[in-house]
């Protein structure tokens, strides 16, 4: 596969800017109590999702603006391992969680949409990766949006409805 080139960005900004609706409109009616359900106590409910979400999207949002602003800056990798065990993603209601990712969101949104396709080409240092362009950050950064709509789409078809739908259970295993 090709590296992402710095036209690559579009598909990926618009994708960015599609999750936030996505997001209130699938969940803006939910119980809390399916909000917070847990298929399993490592795994994380859908509250918790919002939680990272809203917390990797300050990562984004600051990769995003130095990538912009600085020449080839460092980009210190994610602790996710130390965030989950320091309960960052129990934190605040769903409700709040969303609300944060979604202002987030629209502020990096305001950046990336005045960007050239020129952009695309700035380049940071990651931590673990090395060398990163803002199209592939951008191109990463939709795919993670993608994995996570899917994983809160399995948590609520998992509860909400596969327990409720009788013999035709059989037809279908949700993975939440």
């Amino acid at each position: 596969m090709q590296p992402a080139s710095a036209s690559d960005m579009q598909p990926a900004v618009s994708l960015l800017e599609k999750t936030p609706r996505l997001l209130e409109t699938m969940l803006g009616d939910l119980s809390g109590e399916l909000l917070h359900w847990k298929p399993a106590p490592e795994r994380w409910s859908i509250s918790e999702v919002l939680a990272h979400l809203a917390a990797l999207e300050q990562v984004y949002a600051e990769r995003t603006l130095r990538m912009v602003a600085e020449d080839s800056p460092s980009l210190a990798k994610y602790d996710l391992a130390g965030a989950t065990s320091r309960g960052e993603y129990s934190r605040g209601s769903a409700g709040e969680n969303l609300a944060l990712f979604t202002r987030t969101r629209r502020s990096t949104l305001a950046l990336l949409v005045g960007l050239p396709d020129s952009a695309g080409s700035r380049a940071g240092i990651h931590s673990e990766l090395g060398s990163i362009t803002l199209a592939e950050m951008l191109n990463e950064w939709a795919n993670h949006d993608l994995g996570h709509l899917r994983q809160i789409a399995e948590l609520y078809r998992a509860y909400a409805f596969h327990p409720n739908s009788g013999p035709f259970m059989k037809y279908s295993n949700p993975t939440p």
